[in-house]
């Protein structure tokens, strides 16, 4: 699969699950240099706003993409209290995390 399918796939999950966001953080939120932005996003807002524009972005211009990831586990964090909702979202970051990592 290729990496660009898998963004589209979580961004569409997140939509399914009612965790994309139709308004944007603050420029302040998203400057944040926390990881994660931790301190000025909840996780599913970092996926949208911050992750997604910079992997795709990647992709696009042709970049060099992370030689390993491993956001799935955090992913299950984020998702604990609901994880049997998240199951296929955590599913496509454990792909992706592969993806990355080979």
């Amino acid at each position: 699969m290729s990496l660009m399918r898998l963004l589209l796939q979580i961004e569409q999950e997140l939509k399914v699950m009612g965790a994309w966001s139709v308004e944007a953080p603050s420029s302040c939120a998203l400057a944040s240099t926390e990881p994660f932005c931790i301190d000025t996003l909840e996780f599913p807002q970092w996926i949208q706003f911050i992750f997604l524009p910079k992997m795709s972005e990647l992709v696009r211009q042709n970049l060099p993409l992370p030689e390993s990831s491993l956001i799935a586990p955090m992913v299950e964090e984020a998702f604990r209290q609901e994880l049997s909702r998240a199951k296929h979202l955590v599913e496509l970051f454990e792909s992706l995390d592969k993806l990355l990592s080979a």
